[in-house]
């Protein structure tokens, strides 16, 4: 450990173990900093080495203005990534072709390998193909590893030839939730320092640490990669929202109602790109459950990270989930050593300023397609009601015959046909209307019924963001146990399913003895992974699927997630909303969204009508249980030995070796385009001539919308492909579990079935015009993307504001590449989205405030050319280019923020930088 500019080398006495620690007292102006900044102040210190940290750097961030403007780029260290299989498989993939790209070069491809612990949990690949029954999880699970197979074998294989890289096996757990309950370490200890656990992650809910005091936000794959390879990541001193709580949650509210208050207040608020730091007496008021719920969703109101600082809370809950006392001990001497420990009286220099009182909080829903959408519980009906007749043919315009903003709370509609549309109606007493098309179902066990507008198709407890929190994972057992016995159960159209994030939920219920009430009504355990939360819903009941296509029902899903876009949770669903654990089984047993539920009778029970309040559990019955069922031993117990993994793991067969083995005909893996051709020098950066618009997009289009996810669709590009390489229909398995195979990849980018493409009038999904034919017909994008390729062709998109929201979806961005891309002209971009974009050679350009397609007249029928871009061979980033679009000329601001993005664009990629530097050294 070398001294630095400030003389901040010190020790630290904790016990009988002696820590060299960097002191931040020895920089001028470090203790009216926020803590998260007091971290990346740290991380400063400890790395200063003259050339990407200086003195300056730390003298900036010492000295930062709250209210300036992000300007100063620092260069952050993290301590470790963590990654989940979907995005961590590209990693591993570009990675082993890394170490043949550097043998081909002359270099030592051993060299290839993490600097930083690099640690994976495979969560995303279970999909809820069995629900319901008391087999449902084994079966899950067998068949995951039928689909996975050549996934699982390759990133076994990663396990034994890269140091530093652990694999956390299926079926264990979600990574947020195991990162929180066992990886984080909040105060690392390596090699004799002490120093803050920061993390950055392959997945945007990577903030879930937040909750801990872990600094670490979600990054693209490829900069995660970079960062095990040593890389720092490049980023400005951010702005910081000083958000403060006060009070306590009143009864029947839980820390879902709480986080969606926030998402709303944040999103409403504008974050985007900010850190979000928490403090106040109120915090003191949270669980720490409530607190990793709160991180969890930084993405959903788009902060880098929501962060609270470490206090008793957080001791207490590393104990509980079997952190060893000297750890503890550990934490807790940092923590306040450095000034990193809470104390409520004091308010830090913030950037912006809020504050909630908790006790205002009330039981709220998040829909039907974005989490920010929070809507009170109390006008849960009147709001489905408005907000169907955007998704059922029948009624729309009616909001232009009829007001439909408001309902009675106590509305119970008198029922009228009308028969002049191709569908009936009902017709509430104050004239709205209500579209209503029953069609009888029958399924396969002879269970019989009718299907209707707004039913729940899909409820699922699903999603670290709330199976992580006792709270309401107990709250949601105890209304099952008080459902049953009331004799209720889940209506028969419901595919219901139950998906902790951790083997320890499970352990804690059948201590309480609630499993069997759960298992009674349908939330059998399905799986421990994300599930529903990411798409993997699996199929509903054919019968189920053919009604809701056949006659265009809008039906519903209810989850515990935090994602809710459009075409996310299933095909066969077109409003999805979020809810908390609780709320998810009392609409399985109501069955649909058209109901007061906080008034009307949710089921008619074995003594007649039961109301919500009749089975909602009192705060003080699920403190209690949490408290006598949950111990320290469960989570020992469950990660005593975490990457062994189950027979089934360790059964599978890998090769050996440094460098990996390509099956040619592998469907799953296969070897990585980005390095093919590439010099040992970077060509220069040219401008960009004759290029066509691949789609014009409009606003909030997510990474969702972009990257390839959920299953894959017979008669696609992606479909074709596997069929043409003998892939039955059966085994296409999801996009996320073919991420190692960029063909795949690139077939399905931009294919999401609810993309509009603005070229095309009326037409949802992945097609473009093809101005390559004669008339520019309707073409798949990745058909037309292949013949401008085939005349050398360049591609651009046009989009609106909020490009790339959404998970740190690193194809979004390798798919937008590989297909030809080269420059993305939007209103606003998400922080991540807009960083993967630089990371593989595509130019983000923002249009200047005030304009847009729309206002510039811009069509996407245009050619365009983009000329300024050559002035970063001179070492600068211009601020503007100039574009042309078939007589249309205006400048565009270039979205290349710091000298790193720079030098990533230079070298036509992150990977290629990184590569090229390990060459030289």
């Amino acid at each position: 450990m070398s001294a630095n500019s400030f003389g901040s080398r010190d020790k630290l006495q904790v016990g009988d173990r002696s820590y060299d620690i960097y002191r931040l007292d020895a920089v001028e102006g470090s203790a009216r900093l926020p803590y998260s900044l007091k971290v990346l102040l740290e991380n400063l210190l400890r790395t200063e080495d003259g050339a990407n940290v200086t003195a300056d750097h730390i003298r900036a961030l010492a000295q930062w203005d709250a209210q300036a403007q992000p300007s100063k780029e620092i260069q952050f260290t993290p301590a470790r990534v963590i990654m989940q299989d979907f995005t961590g498989v590209p990693c591993v993939v570009d990675l082993a072709t890394m170490r043949e790209a550097v043998r081909e070069l002359g270099g030592d491809a051993s060299k290839i390998n993490p600097l930083a612990p690099a640690e994976m949990v495979i969560d995303h690949s279970v999909i809820v193909d069995y629900f319901g029954s008391p087999d449902a999880f084994e079966r899950n699970v067998q068949r995951e590893y039928e689909r996975n197979r050549e996934r699982y074998q390759f990133l076994r294989w990663g396990q034994t030839a890269f140091d530093e890289f652990k694999v956390v096996p299926p079926g264990t757990g979600i990574v947020h939730q195991v990162n929180i309950e066992h990886l984080a370490r909040v105060v690392f200890d390596r090699d004799g320092v002490a120093y803050p656990d920061t993390c950055v992650g392959t997945d945007s809910h990577t903030t879930m640490e937040n909750g801990i005091g872990v600094l670490g936000w979600g990054v693209g794959g490829i900069e995660a990669e970079a960062a095990m390879l040593g890389q720092p990541i490049s980023m400005l001193i951010p702005r910081v929202v000083g958000f403060k709580l006060s009070g306590e949650l009143p009864a029947g509210t839980t820390a879902t109602d709480l986080v969606l208050t926030v998402t709303e207040m944040l999103r409403e608020h504008g974050v985007v790109g900010k850190f979000v730091e928490f403090y106040g007496e109120g915090v003191h008021a949270l669980p720490l459950a409530n607190r990793a719920t709160i991180g969890n969703m930084s993405p959903e109101f788009g902060s880098t990270c929501a962060i609270f600082p470490i206090d008793d809370e957080t001791l207490s809950y590393l104990r509980l989930t079997g952190r060893s006392e000297e750890q503890i001990a550990l934490v807790e001497a940092y923590a306040k050593a450095q000034g990193l420990w809470l104390d409520p009286s004091v308010e830090p220099e913030f950037s912006e300023y809020m504050e909630l009182d908790l006790a205002t909080v009330v039981p709220s829903l998040a829909g039907p397609k974005r989490p920010q959408d929070r809507i009170s519980l109390s006008a849960a009906k009147q709001t489905w009601r408005r907000d169907v007749q955007n998704y059922v043919a029948s009624v729309q315009g009616a909001a232009d015959e009829a007001s439909n903003e408001s309902f009675p709370a106590s509305d119970s509609p008198a029922i009228s046909h009308d028969t002049s549309g191709d569908k009936p109606r009902h017709v509430d007493p104050n004239g709205s209307f209500r579209p209503h098309n029953r069609v009888p179902v029958t399924l396969d066990d002879g269970t019989a019924f009718e299907l209707d507008h707004g039913h729940v198709a899909v409820a699922a407890i699903t999603s670290c963001t709330n199976t992580s929190n006792p709270y309401v994972m107990i709250g949601a057992a105890l209304l099952a146990k008080n459902a049953v016995e009331k004799g209720l159960t889940r209506k028969p159209w419901v595919k219901t399913s139950l998906a902790p994030g951790s083997q320890v939920v499970t352990d804690y219920l059948e201590r309480a003895g609630l499993t069997p009430y759960l298992d009674k009504i349908g939330f059998n355990l399905v799986g421990y992974g994300c599930t529903t939360c990411i798409g993997n819903t699996g199929p509903l009941q054919p019968e189920i699927s053919k009604a809701v296509n056949d006659n265009d029902l809008a039906v519903t899903a209810v989850l515990s997630g935090n994602r809710n876009f459009e075409g996310r949770i299933s095909p066969d669903v077109k409003m999805n909303y979020l809810a908390s654990p609780p709320l998810v089984i009392a609409y399985a047993l109501a069955g649909t969204m058209d109901i007061d539920i906080l008034n009307d009778p949710i089921a008619d029970g074995t003594d007649g009508p039961v109301h919500l309040r009749d089975i909602w559990p009192a705060p003080e019955e699920v403190a209690a249980i949490v408290e006598s069922s949950i111990g320290q031993e469960m989570f020992t117990q469950s990660y005593a030995d975490v990457f062994k993994g189950d027979q089934r793991w360790a059964a599978l067969d890998i090769p050996s070796g440094d460098l990996f083995e390509w099956d040619p005909s592998s469907t799953y893996v296969r070897k990585a385009p980005y390095f093919d051709g590439m010099n040992a020098e970077p060509e220069p950066v040219t401008d960009i001539h004759g290029a066509r618009v691949l789609a014009k997009l409009g606003d909030s289009v997510t990474t969702d919308h972009i990257s390839p996810a959920g299953s894959i669709k017979a008669g696609t590009p992606a479909a074709q492909y596997l069929q043409d390489n003998g892939v039955a229909v059966k085994d296409f398995n999801s996009y996320g579990s073919r991420r190692g195979n960029h063909e795949v990849m690139i077939r399905g980018t931009f294919a999401n079935i609810r993309l509009r493409n603005q070229l095309l009038d009326d037409v949802e999904g992945g097609y473009t015009r093809d101005f390559t034919q004669d008339g520019a017909p309707q073409a798949f994008i990745y058909d037309a993307a292949q013949n401008y390729a085939a005349q050398d062709t360049p591609l651009v998109v046009i989009a609106g504001k909020e490009y790339g929201s959404g998970s740190s979806r690193d194809w979004a961005a390798k798919g937008t590449a590989l297909l030809g891309v080269r420059a993305v002209i939007a209103e606003s971009y998400e922080r991540i989205h807009r960083s993967n974009l630089i990371g593989l050679g595509v130019l983000p350009l923002q249009f200047k405030d005030g304009d847009s397609a729309a206002s510039l007249g811009l069509t996407g029928t245009e050619t365009f050319d983009i000329t300024g871009v050559t002035a970063m061979n001179e070492g600068g980033v211009p601020d503007e280019v100039t574009v042309k679009a078939d007589g249309k000329e205006f400048t565009a601001t270039v979205r290349i923020d710091t000298p790193g993005e720079a030098d990533y664009y230079r070298n036509g990629g992150i990977l290629q930088y990184v590569l090229r530097n390990l060459i030289r050294k």
